[in-house]
């Protein structure tokens, strides 16, 4: 293979819009593409050894400061594992409720990634700053939308952000009818807000580029769109209890990331908003499947880089469906006598046993698993926890493999740029706090 530049020397020390740590190293010689890599270079957080000896009923308030975008995600997966640990099962206004906190989840989620991280890219500018001039409105409508999605968050859970009330058996505290009203009539404001979303992801062009790999995310018999609860289901036919995550994840270790790597079927899978639309999109929402026609988006789709149009239907599907939960609570009348009101370890309240529980819960990122091993008061003996894009560091690696030879003679700006925006495609997570993405070319 030939190069359209006899040098090649691309080195981008920082790149923002990812989250996290992570390197890319592509050595070119004389042509030929000598390595194609994924790196990632973050320290260990060590959060599984500060759950070993804590109580079950403290692991959602730890576990929640993994992420400060996915809190309630983290949260519900350790409140989901905790209540397998000790056999608890919630109530159907306690489901709905953790639902429809999830739909707000992917919504503020969602909508960062699109407006704020991904569409600079598919703008030609290097950051979403630029647009406020260019694009003042756009930008208002993000913000303003993330601000929205951030208030019925916090009314419903006193905060987004290492949510409050939420908790093994139920909710510290439920929203009253006037709370109902409001979150109802402050996603109902936004409505335009949201018809425009999907009007400018209309509008957008993203790269060329088809590599089938294996999806997997939550899959269940059930007709709703499965993201709080389902088994482990992939598109190559496999199905697992979510009690034999680590059959489905099948982690590694490479020496060079201290990332963990995990292979289902293939060499590698990908989880996310593509996975899910690819395994469930006859799930969605009336109105979601509606928007995936006019977007002329359909499943099965192969195309990375669509991982952000899958994630701008189910902003459609969380919407519609978390307006549908509050309309259907507020007419049926919430029980407040499920309110958790005494000491959550207290005898007689939530009985405590010893047991080794799992939590699977798709967040924004694809799906998350928490698993505790507790004795019979209720401590953790042994934590494991995989994070979504830990699973897609692998899948990475192999779309890079696959995407850098078709591009090898393009512009060095253009290899960097595309390479980048694969990587952005996924909306990665790799440590929730620092933000930059090494990419080196050596020929």
């Amino acid at each position: 293979m030939s190069l359209k530049n006899n040098e090649l020397d691309i080195k981008v020390e920082y790149v923002t819009r990812v989250e996290g740590h992570g390197n890319i190293a592509v050595n070119v010689k004389n042509g030929n593409i000598e390595k194609c890599e994924f790196h990632v270079v973050e320290s260990p957080r060590f959060f599984e050894g500060m759950l070993r000896g804590r109580s079950i009923f403290e692991a959602q308030h730890i576990t929640s400061r993994i992420c400060g975008i996915c809190s309630c995600g983290h949260s519900l997966a350790s409140i989901q594992a905790s209540e397998d640990t000790i056999g608890f099962k919630p109530s159907e206004q306690t489901t709905k409720l953790r639902k429809l906190l999830l739909d707000y989840e992917f919504l503020d989620s969602h909508i960062l990634h699109i407006y704020l991280l991904a569409a600079p890219d598919l703008l030609g500018v290097p950051s979403f700053v630029p647009l406020i001039k260019t694009h003042n409105s756009v930008v208002r409508r993000a913000l303003r939308m993330k601000k929205i999605f951030n208030d019925v968050c916090d009314i419903l859970v006193g905060r987004h952000v290492h949510p409050i009330t939420t908790t093994i058996g139920g909710f510290t505290k439920l929203p009253s009818p006037k709370e109902l009203d409001a979150m109802i009539d402050l996603l109902e404001g936004i409505r335009e807000d949201m018809n425009q979303t999907l009007s400018i992801a209309a509008t957008l062009k993203f790269p060329e580029f088809y590599r089938e790999t294996e999806y997997v995310a939550l899959v269940s018999d059930d007709e709703e769109y499965p993201l709080l609860m389902g088994d482990i289901g992939s598109s190559d036919g496999k199905r697992f209890n979510k009690r034999d995550y680590r059959l489905a994840t099948n982690e590694f270790v490479d020496p060079r990331s201290s990332a963990k790597f995990t292979k289902l079927s293939r060499e590698s899978y990908m989880v996310g908003a593509l996975a899910r639309f690819n395994l469930n999109s006859s799930k969605l929402h009336p109105k979601a499947k509606k928007a995936a026609k006019e977007l002329g988006f359909k499943a099965p789709n192969y195309n990375p880089f669509m991982n952000t149009v899958a994630q701008v239907v189910e902003v459609v599907h969380c919407y519609e469906h978390a307006i549908d939960i509050m309309k259907e609570l507020r007419k049926k009348g919430i029980d407040y006598s499920e309110e958790i009101t005494v000491g959550l370890n207290e005898k007689g309240k939530i009985p405590v046993r010893a047991g080794n529980g799992v939590g699977a819960v798709e967040v924004p990122r694809g799906i998350l698993f928490h698993n505790y091993e507790a004795d019979e008061k209720g401590i953790i003996k042994n934590a494991n926890c995989i994070i979504p894009t830990n699973q897609n560091i692998n899948n990475i690696e192999y779309d890079f493999m696959k995407f850098l030879p078709e591009i090898i003679n393009e512009s060095k700006e253009d290899i960097r740029l595309k390479l980048e925006m694969l990587v952005r495609a996924y909306d990665p997570c790799i440590s929730c706090s620092a933000h930059y993405l090494n990419v080196d070319f050596v020929e």
